[in-house]
């Protein structure tokens, strides 16, 4: 099969290697699709944390979807045909010699488990993020679900309520998200910032009720127009560490700065001169694939019942063939949404 490949001086190529072997709680499946996520720009980048020089060349890809074409003896959730999110790629020396893991879903193969087939308990936590799709989604569009489900167990982890003032700095696919699932649950102020004007309409189609270009307004005094105490919360979609420190001098007493996945630089200076006395800075680095999974039903409920519209998140599908010239126009910040790569 062929893999998309990140190699140690961040170089990317399509190789031809072994499929992945899986064993008897799992399956495996031919892909169908991989979302394009910042997470492969900080890989591409060699700064993704707990990712040393020394575990590339990597596999990758995380935001895939495939078709269940062989089955482990003990499983009993999946059969063949099933569609199936989150698969990835573990190599072993012996069967993929030299390679490591980027999660690996930018494959022609994959493989997911079934927490049916394990002793109770003893089920890899991906398992249970791992969810067979309903025949009536399409399955390359529904890799745009994992973002969804990622976010929404965020907002929760947040703690984010319909009464709370939120700031989202960062208005791509995340952010986007992030403000179309506040408003669906009842938060009532969000105001978007973003350098490029066209984001910031599509941030007032997503539920923003006020807008800052960041390039062109000063932000604090913007915010303190609209909210002269503070915001409960600034929230960083962008994946910037500076939007911390920016955002000590918009939140309230009490208010919080959150962070959403991993910073390129493990390290910050956090500058609170700006603050109120009380405040908090939240990570969330890498969702809780349990959480994730249990945000799936409240997405599909969404989306059934018109509220959420999935290709309202995308702008751009590519060919296997022609990732490595979709990851070039990612890295150049010429993707504006959800890119989609088809197998």
């Amino acid at each position: 099969m062929r893999t998309f490949v990140v190699g140690k001086d961040g170089s990317m190529s399509l190789e031809e290697v072994n499929k992945p072997r899986y064993d008897e709680h799992q399956a495996l499946v031919k892909t169908i699709a991989c979302g394009m996520c910042g997470t492969d720009v900080k890989l591409l980048h060699r700064t993704f944390k707990g990712f040393p020089e020394s575990v590339y060349p990597i596999m990758l890809g995380h935001e895939g979807v495939g078709e269940v074409v062989e089955v482990g003896a003990k499983v009993k959730g999946l059969k063949p045909g099933d569609k199936v999110l989150l698969p990835f790629v573990d190599p072993d020396e012996e069967n993929l010699p030299g390679l490591g893991s980027g999660w690996g879903a930018l494959s022609e193969y994959a493989v997911v488990c079934d927490p049916q087939a394990y002793p109770e308990g003893e089920a890899p936590e991906c398992a249970y993020a791992q969810t067979v799709l309903d025949d009536d989604l399409d399955p390359v569009d529904a890799v745009m679900i994992i973002t969804f489900r990622e976010v929404l167990s965020s907002i929760r982890y947040f703690g984010i309520q319909p009464t709370d003032s939120v700031v989202v700095f960062g208005c791509g696919p995340v952010g986007l998200t992030y403000m179309k699932f506040m408003r669906l649950l009842g938060v009532k102020n969000l105001i978007a910032c973003d350098i490029v004007p066209e984001k910031l309409e599509q941030a007032k189609a997503h539920g923003a009720t006020h807008l800052i270009n960041s390039k062109d307004q000063d932000v604090r005094e913007e915010v303190r127009k609209i909210f002269p105490e503070g915001v409960d919360f600034v929230l960083d979609a962008a994946g910037s560490p500076a939007i911390v420190n920016q955002g000590m001098g918009l939140i309230k007493d009490r208010g919080a700065v959150l962070c959403y996945g991993v910073p390129e630089k493990e390290e910050i200076t956090i500058d609170f001169s700006q603050a109120d006395y009380n405040w908090r800075v939240i990570y969330q680095q890498m969702p809780r694939k349990s959480e994730e999974g249990k945000a799936h039903e409240q997405v599909l409920e969404w989306m059934r019942s018109g509220q959420l519209e999935i290709k309202d998140f995308i702008s751009d599908y590519f060919k296997f063939g022609d990732s490595i010239e979709a990851y070039e126009k990612l890295l150049d910040r010429k993707v504006m949404k959800k890119g989609i790569i088809t197998f």
